[in-house]
């Protein structure tokens, strides 16, 4: 078989950042988009609970953060909202990540303090694996996400005429990591005026010359677009197929069915299954299920072989809820 393929566009899930200054509407944004988008959306909320103020605009669940703010706590949360089964997460305000208290900013500045020169260099070799570990679980969720991000004025050193360096105004940027923005499907920067939004950055190719307020249409507008894609089905460590899931292991390409639940815990907890963690939920629920119905099954787990397990896991359907611990519907959206 050659190296190369006919190229083409594979589904997958939306990762889209809104920016802008204090007031511009970044929040009622983010929660017209997802409507467009999904129909259970979750929102992170570290706005002091600026995140419920639109529970009359649709349905959805908040679960506030307060500081600090660091990496692992909004990773916490990105799982948990994945776990939960959630199909459109808005995460209010990815900038306090960066610059809050307890984000990666103040992370360096604490490291750096304990150093006897004061040199941050060192800081950053820890910072760095944090933010991109945060950068990671954004666009791995398996579940679109909408980032909304505050702007602050951006200045680039220029030398003038004489061949003295100046700061120049270079109009706004994100108050995230520089380059972040390159990890979006869209970046949109919405004006304080009017609350219009332009794409900054667009690999869809639908917001060409395009400002306008968004509503739940362009969500649709990008869902549409998204849908049109190729179902991804396969990669190096998972096969889905004729509605079972393979992985990858030392024995080779395995059906899930074959596995432990031990061992499927180990590989929920591995990126490179993402392609099958849904099937593997679905398939520790039956097993733990199962393990309701048979009297000290969890004492005696090692005493029964996998087929076992399967037989009793499929002897009967199961109806789960989830357990979220972190999400809960804004109090006056409550019926």
């Amino acid at each position: 078989m050659g190296l190369f393929k006919k190229a083409e566009r594979k589904k997958a899930f939306l990762k889209i950042a809104i920016t802008g200054v204090s007031g511009s509407g970044k929040t009622y944004s983010a929660l017209q988009l997802a409507q467009g988008l999904g129909d259970k959306i979750a929102m992170i909320d570290t706005e002091n609970g600026s995140g419920e103020l639109y529970s009359n605009l649709c349905g959805y669940d908040v679960a506030p953060m307060s500081a600090p703010f660091t990496p692992e706590k909004y990773i916490d949360y990105i799982h948990e909202a994945e776990q939960a089964g959630y199909n459109v997460l808005i995460i209010d305000s990815l900038s306090h990540a960066w610059a809050g208290e307890g984000g990666v900013l103040d992370f360096v500045d604490k490291k750096a303090a304990t150093t006897r020169s004061g040199n941050s260099f060192t800081a950053w070799k820890d910072a760095t694996p944090k933010q991109n570990k945060l950068v990671d679980a954004i666009l791995q969720a398996k579940m679109d996400v909408i980032v909304c991000m505050r702007s602050k004025q951006a200045y680039e050193i220029v030398e003038n005429e004489k061949g003295k360096k100046m700061p120049i105004k270079m109009g706004l940027a994100p108050i995230q990591r520089d380059g972040l923005e390159y990890e979006f499907t869209v970046m949109f920067d919405i004006s304080v005026e009017r609350h219009m939004a332009a794409a900054t950055k667009d690999r869809t190719g639908l917001f060409v010359d395009w400002c306008e307020v968004i509503t739940p249409q362009t969500g649709k507008k990008i869902r549409q677009w998204c849908d049109n894609g190729v179902e991804i089905t396969e990669n190096k460590f998972v096969k889905l197929e004729h509605g079972k899931a393979y992985v990858r292991t030392r024995n080779g390409m395995t059906d899930i069915v074959e596995l432990t639940y031990d061992q499927l815990e180990q590989l929920l907890q591995a990126p490179n299954y993402s392609l099958a963690h849904n099937a593997i939920r679905e398939r520790l629920e039956l097993i733990e299920a199962a393990q309701a119905e048979i009297p000290e099954m969890k004492e005696q787990q090692e005493d029964f072989s996998a087929a076992e397990i399967k037989e009793a896991a499929n002897a009967k359907p199961l109806n789960v809820v989830a357990n979220n611990a972190v999400f809960k519907t804004p109090e006056s959206g409550k019926k």
